[in-house]
Order: C-alpha cells, then structure tokens, then sequence
C-alpha cells in the first residue's frame, strides 16, 4: 500500500478516536464530569490514538501539529495536505457518529435548532464549539481567544516535536503528548472550549452550524499560526542541541551526524 494512503486512513482513524473521545465526553458528559473530565478525556484519547497509529503516520491528528512538523522540516511539504485532509474526514466522522448517537436520547440532539435547546450543560447545547464573546465559555473577546489558542497551541505542538526526536525515548511520547494535550485543555476550556485542533474545531461547528460555524475561522487560524511558530522554533532548538552535540563529543551528546526521528515506527 502506498505510504500517503497509510498515513491518510491511520490519519483519519486518529482523528475519529480523539473527536469521539474528547467532543464525546462533552457532549454525552460534560454537565458531570466538568472540565477536568473533559480535558482528561481528549488526552487519554490522543494517548491511545498515538500508540495505535503513531508507528504508521506518527499520531498528528491535528492540522496545527502537521504544520509544526513541516516547519520543523520532519516532513515532506508535499506530504502536508495527505495529512490535513485525513485530519478533516477523521474529525467529521467522528462528529457525524456523536451526532447520530445523540438521537437516541429524549435530551437531544446536542445541535440547538433556531437557536433553542432543552439541555442545560453550555458544552451539550454548543456542541463543544469553540467560540469567543457571547460564545466564550466565561465571555473572553475575540482578541483574548486569539492570544491564547497561538500560545497554547505552540506550547503543545513544541512538545510534540521535541518528543518526537531521536533524543526523546519513543516508548513515552505517546503519554507525554496525551498529559500535554489534557493540560491545555484546562487551561483553555474556561476561555473559548479549547480548540489547538483546527479539524476537531471545524468537525464540531458543521454539526452546532449558526454561531460556531461563523466563528470557526479564528479556531482554523490561530493554532496553525501556533503551530507553525512551534515547528520554526523546535528546529532551531534541535540544531542548537546538534551542535552542542559536535562540541561535546560522544559523552555530551548523540554523536554527530544522527538524524532526529522523523514519522517512523519510532516517532512515538
């Protein structure tokens, strides 16, 4: 099989499992498990997206994450929109099946038609959008959502790469991204629903439509510009790192020469 093809059903796989699994929760659950649930939720399931697809694409599962590693020159540029185009079907099918389930309950579905909804959890009733003013969780402005989704998402993307490299034992990645993931959770969650994910963003507001689908280009835009920030400077980190290396010699570091793990079987 041809590796694109690989990478773009492991891909979309990935996605599917981290829309389920995180939207999922705040969807079905949100009005019990509160915010430190739902946080835990999206990263137990990069967790066990990154062990279960990590050795085939490396585990991106967001479009932010794609562009760091294409910034950070861990991927062919051509390879990036194999991975954005998984990313988006992985998301809407797995919010098309949230969405399907959600019909089978008296208190749903989640989507608020002609702006009504009978559910009380502000997470059921948008979806898990994300959104800013009126639609912010605790009434953040568009300008304070934009800050904090292009910080967030850098911090997390950085983590990505960095333990992504050769230098970063493969067998914890996967844990480490997943705590990573659950701890911007929590910090955002209270401001806009925290996206970091353009394609998690973007699959919940076809499904809520109205106001999320009208604010949904800030959530494809900013953690992109985050997460190519965080490529740009991971690069340079490792190549400080590799030329610390070629100082110090066999004892200070990898040997020269020894390339970071690229989206291989031991990426995560």
């Amino acid at each position: 099989m041809n590796s694109n093809v690989r990478i773009f059903i492991a891909e979309a796989v990935g996605t599917a499992i981290l829309v389920i699994g995180g939207v999922g929760t705040a969807v079905f659950d949100g009005s019990r498990v509160g915010p430190l649930g739902i946080a835990f939720a999206f990263g137990l399931s990069l967790l066990c997206a990154a062990y279960l697809i990590g050795p085939i694409s490396g585990c991106h599962v967001n479009p932010a994450v794609t562009a760091a590693m294409a910034a950070a020159r861990r991927i062919e540029p051509k390879q990036v929109l194999v991975y954005w185009g998984a990313q988006i079907v992985g998301g809407l099918f797995g919010a098309l099946l949230i969405f399907g389930v959600s019909h089978g309950s008296p208190g749903f579905p989640a989507v608020g038609k002609h702006g009504r909804t009978i559910l009380v959890s502000a997470s059921q009733a948008g979806f898990a959008s994300n959104g800013y003013g009126a639609h912010s969780p605790s009434g953040f402005n568009m300008a304070s959502v934009m800050l904090a989704e292009v910080v967030a998402t850098a911090v997390f993307a950085l983590i990505v790469v960095a333990t992504t490299s050769s230098r970063f034992p493969a067998a914890v990645g996967g844990v480490v991204a997943g705590l990573a993931l659950t701890l911007v959770h929590l910090v955002l969650i209270p401001v806009d629903n925290a996206s970091v994910n353009p394609a998690r963003s973007l699959a919940a507001a076809v499904f809520q439509g109205g106001w999320a689908l009208s604010q949904v280009w800030l959530f494809l835009v900013f953690p992109l510009i985050g997460g190519a920030l965080a490529g740009l400077a991971g690069h340079a980190m490792l190549q400080i790192q590799d030329a610390a290396a070629v100082t110090e010699g066999p004892q200070g570091g990898p040997e020269p020469g020894v390339p970071d793990a690229t989206l291989g079987p031991d990426a995560l």
